[in-house]
């Protein structure tokens, strides 16, 4: 039978000073240089846990929520929050903090699904999770829920009709003008 593991042994923190070099046209941090941090740290916190290569699934919404500044250190902190058979949901939330200052700014928080694999590249099953605290016990319904609506959003999607008349008709709930 495989081990089973805590969530702390899934734990990384990763710290970045933010340079010009990964701005943009605006003079802010790059979201996918952010995205690209994110991926990395996913990767980590799910091959520390599972001992094995992990590639990305899917990620879940990231929403930027304050931008990030020339000059500010990075934080980026991960831990898994589920595991299924080969696949683990990795929660990431990304801090800044203007050094000079102090202050400090949420920027995002987003989860990755990564999957795990073997040496000939076919998943592999990762070891069970082992919960401690109530603050585990959220995170993994959190993700439970999130794998339930995305499952439901699938099959909608999949008994959708676009080509019917009453798919067009549907559309005028959502402010749309068609010109057909």
């Amino acid at each position: 039978m495989m081990k089973s593991k805590t969530v702390a042994a899934s734990k990384i923190i990763l710290s970045e000073l933010m340079l010009p070099s990964h701005s943009n046209f605006s003079g802010k941090i790059h979201g996918g240089y952010l995205l690209k941090l994110m991926d990395q740290i996913a990767f980590a916190s799910a091959s520390k846990y599972s001992g094995c290569y992990c590639v990305t699934a899917s990620v879940d919404t990231v929403d930027f929520l304050n931008p990030v500044e020339v000059g500010e250190l990075v934080t980026l902190k991960a831990s898994v929050n589920y595991v299924g058979n080969s696949s683990m949901v990795v929660g990431i939330r990304v801090d800044s903090e203007n050094i000079q200052t102090g202050v400090k700014k949420h920027c995002n928080s987003s989860y990755f699904t990564m999957v795990a694999k073997n040496e000939s590249g076919n998943n592999t099953k990762v070891p069970t999770l082992e919960i401690k605290s109530l603050e585990e016990v959220r995170r993994f319904f959190d993700a439970v829920r999130k794998i339930n609506q995305k499952k439901k959003l699938k099959t909608l999607e999949e008994k959708f009709d676009h080509t019917s008349e009453e798919s067009l008709a549907s559309l005028k709930n959502y402010n749309v003008i068609l010109d057909l």
